[in-house]
Formats: structure tokens, C-alpha cells, sequence
């Protein structure tokens, strides 16, 4: 199997250190066993996004030394996968209409979690999550949707990002179970990176 990994920087500001980080581990690690590094650009928020910026985390990464294998890929250019998927949902019965938006039903019973590369196993309870958006009411999905269905049709393999990603993973994987997906990504969630009061470096 051919190992491959991605950064999915989204272009609402500038590239900080945290980000530059977990694009280094990704790209370190896509180096090592020999796999693919794929830059996949998360643009799908119009309403946040800075076009402009995307020809400066592209700078950024060169400048670091980061060249990639695939892409950059724009998930704005899918939309229509997107759109073909939240619709299988409705039509199956495993989504719903509401107020204009679209949820993904969520059973309350049981766990669901994974087995953490850095921290071993995670587990929550579905009743604490509730049924939840996947597209708004204008029609744009959710990074959550984008987020799981590109990372399946590009058959990434092990996805390596910060912790502050753990909260989304239960509705991702949620996500994957509605949608039949069986699960064979790999997860590692990364500390965040603090100065010395433990206080979080996310200044751009």
C-alpha cells in the first residue's frame, strides 16, 4: 500500500507556525516511507475566504523546503461531488431538511471512536453528539463533509494534524459510517505548540 498524506491549509489567513509544523510532519513522514504528499486547498468557506492568500501559503511552503507531490487541489472545484453525496444521504433517509440546511442523523446509542497513533484510543459517546449541519442553507457544505470525502476519493491513508482536530472526529467518523466507508485511515493528532506559559502560538 502506498502510504499518502496531505496538508489542507484553508486560505482565511496567513500560514502560522502551527500549521507550517503539521505540514512539515506530513511531509517528513510521506518522505520516509516513500508515499505522496498531497496540498489540498479547504476553500469552500466563501464567506471567509482570501483568494489572494493562497499564493502565499504556496510561497510560504516553498520557501520551507516543502514540495509536494499532488496538487494543489481546490476543494471549491468539487463542490459537485460534494453536493452528490449530501444528496445520497437525503435520499437514504441517513440526512434531513432542516430550516433550508441539511443534518446527518446521529443514533444515541453506543460509542464511536479510534485508535490514536499519538495517543491511543479515543472514545466518545454518541448521545452527547447531536444530530448535526453537513451543508447550510445556502447550499455550501461543511468542512466536516469536504473534510471526509476528499480525504476518501484521494485515498489518503493516514491523516496527521493538530489536537485541537479531536472535538470534529466523532461526526468525521459518524460521517464515514453513513456514508459506508470502511475505516482504514490512520489518525495522529498532534499537541499544539505553546510558549513557555503554555499559552497558545497562534499568532500568524
Amino acid at each position: 500500500m502506498t502510504i499518502r498524506c496531505r496538508f489542507a491549509p484553508s486560505p482565511t489567513g496567513y500560514l502560522h507556525v502551527g500549521s507550517a509544523r503539521t505540514a512539515l510532519f506530513n511531509w517528513l513522514f510521506a518522505r520516509h516511507v516513500g508515499g505522496t504528499f498531497v496540498l489540498r486547498i479547504e476553500d469552500t468557506d466563501a464567506s471567509r475566504n482570501q483568494p489572494e492568500l493562497v499564493a502565499d501559503i504556496l510561497d510560504c511552503l516553498r520557501w520551507l523546503g516543502l514540495d509536494w507531490d499532488e496538487g494543489p487541489y481546490h476543494q471549491s472545484e468539487r463542490a459537485g461531488r460534494h453536493d452528490e453525496v449530501v444528496e445520497s444521504l437525503l435520499a437514504s433517509g441517513k440526512a434531513y431538511v432542516d430550516e433550508g440546511a441539511v443534518r446527518l442523523r446521529v443514533a444515541g446509542e453506543g460509542t464511536i471512536g479510534w485508535d490514536d497513533v499519538i495517543r491511543g484510543p479515543v472514545v466518545f459517546e454518541r448521545s452527547v453528539i447531536e444530530d448535526f449541519v453537513i451543508r447550510r442553507s445556502d447550499g455550501s457544505p461543511l468542512f466536516l463533509l469536504t473534510n471526509v470525502v476528499d480525504d476518501w476519493d484521494m485515498g489518503i491513508t493516514h491523516v496527521i494534524r493538530g489536537e485541537d482536530m479531536i472535538n470534529n472526529m466523532p461526526k468525521q467518523l459518524l460521517l464515514l459510517e453513513a456514508l459506508g466507508v470502511e475505516r482504514e485511515v490512520q489518525y495522529a493528532h498532534l499537541p499544539l505548540l505553546v510558549d513557555e506559559q503554555r499559552r497558545k502560538l497562534s499568532k500568524r
